[in-house]
């Protein structure tokens, strides 16, 4: 048996942890830059606000509704998911974090240490109000695909009441009735619609249809879907998944770049991202992109790109930083507002068997790097940096609506007054 525990909204619930007075009331939380609605509550759903909306169409009905705004706030997101899925963890012996606000378990080999799945995931669902004041859903079946069906009951479909267990074909055929293909883990928009054309428009029928057929017509993970669906167990969680072959740190800015000291410091940030994303996958890099434009719909659109080959790959922060200032320069066109930047590492290769060169001394400093990674991840992002992406640039990500961050930033704890 399988389980899918998934936080309620997930964002919106986490601005509500520690402002109990926003319990109950209709949340939304915008994209970067307080572009669009990337989270709404059901309460907000009921308002009439729409997920991916932008914010500036429905401002107006937010006020007139009462909707509370946040921008994100993902130093709060990222801390709260970390405490959650330790707590989840707890009630199996083996864990896949699948997302920020998903977690499968496994009780392969366990299942009969627990009499009664259904009162197991209450008491899940109990712990984690209790010590993260969470809402979860819990869905738990035959197969990786079933849990995620149970899931969408537990939370979708009244009577469940936050938890539905399939231990019989009957119960989740049910509920397959009433989900149409598009609900089913894997099935892209692509796939419903061939589905549609050949009369599979429900989950059912989907599960109904014979497997050596879905193979033939679409293709193999259609035919795991559908056995899947019949409770055969077919996938499998990617316990150490593969590195990525390319790595990006890009952002639209808070405020247009108008300088290339501006300029300079936003490349230099993304740089020093990129860089700490490839030590954390172990990864070195030879070949840097880096890129910098105005928005599309500028009445004279500019997009520029600078390119960069490394003698020796290198994660190294400083050199990047180092080719992300040289770039600054070559990208930098007065009177262009500058909207988007970027920077890429397109060739990487494994750092544990990186091929040196005898005639060029790598001027990395891999002890450097360590005690850098070690004091961020210790004290937070940016304890320390590279000076040249700037100490208060103007130019940050836009947040007009950020709550505080309570459990990573001292200025932000929560105070405690006792009477």
């Amino acid at each position: 048996m399988f389980a899918l525990v998934d936080a309620n909204s997930f964002y919106c619930s986490a601005e509500q942890v520690y402002r109990p007075d926003w319990r109950g009331r209709p949340i939304i939380v915008l994209s970067n830059n307080d572009g669009c609605i990337v989270a709404a509550n059901r309460q907000a759903r009921e308002a009439g606000i729409e997920k991916f909306k932008p914010y500036f169409e429905v401002k107006g009905l937010c006020k007139a509704k009462g909707v509370i705004v946040c921008s994100s706030n993902y130093e709060l997101y990222g801390d709260l998911s970390a405490k959650m899925m330790e707590v989840i963890g707890r009630f199996a012996p083996e864990q896949h974090i699948y997302s920020i606000d998903e977690s499968f378990l496994s009780f392969k080999r366990c299942s009969k240490a627990i009499p009664d799945f259904a009162e197991h995931a209450a008491l899940l669902r109990r712990t984690v109000w209790k010590e993260c004041r969470l809402p979860v859903c819990v869905g738990i079946a035959p197969t990786l695909t079933l849990a995620k069906v149970a899931n969408h009951a537990a939370k979708k479909i009244p009577g469940y009441q936050g938890v539905c267990v399939f231990d019989e074909s009957r119960a989740w055929r049910s509920v397959l009735a009433q989900m149409t293909t598009r609900d089913i883990w894997g099935i892209g928009g692509r796939i419903a619609r061939r589905l549609s054309l050949v009369g599979i428009e429900t989950a059912l029928q989907l599960a109904d249809m014979p497997p050596g057929l879905a193979r033939k017509q679409f293709n193999v993970e259609l035919e795991r879907t559908v056995r899947e669906l019949n409770g055969q167990p077919c996938k499998v969680w990617d316990e150490a998944r593969a590195d990525k072959k390319q790595i990006f740190s890009t952002r639209s800015m808070g405020q247009r770049i108008t300088s290339l000291t501006e300029l300079e410091q936003a490349l230099c940030k993304h740089a020093g991202i990129a860089a700490a994303k490839a030590r954390r996958q172990q990864s070195l890099c030879r070949h840097i992109l880096i890129f910098a434009g105005n928005s599309p719909y500028d009445e004279a659109p500019v997009s520029r790109r600078f390119q960069h080959r490394f003698a020796c790959a290198t994660d190294d922060t400083r050199q990047f930083t180092q080719i992300a200032s040289q770039a600054a320069k070559s990208l930098f066109i007065s009177g262009v507002r500058y909207y988007k930047v970027g920077v890429g590492l397109i060739d990487l290769e494994d750092a544990r068997h990186a091929q040196q060169d005898l005639f060029n001394t790598s001027p990395s400093n891999p002890t450097l790097m360590k005690a850098f990674d070690s004091i961020n991840g210790k004290f937070g992002s940016d304890s320390v940096f590279m000076a040249a992406q700037g100490i208060s640039p103007k130019w940050a990500m836009r947040r007009e609506f950020l709550s505080p961050q309570y459990t990573t930033k001292w200025r932000d704890l929560p105070v405690i007054k006792c009477g």
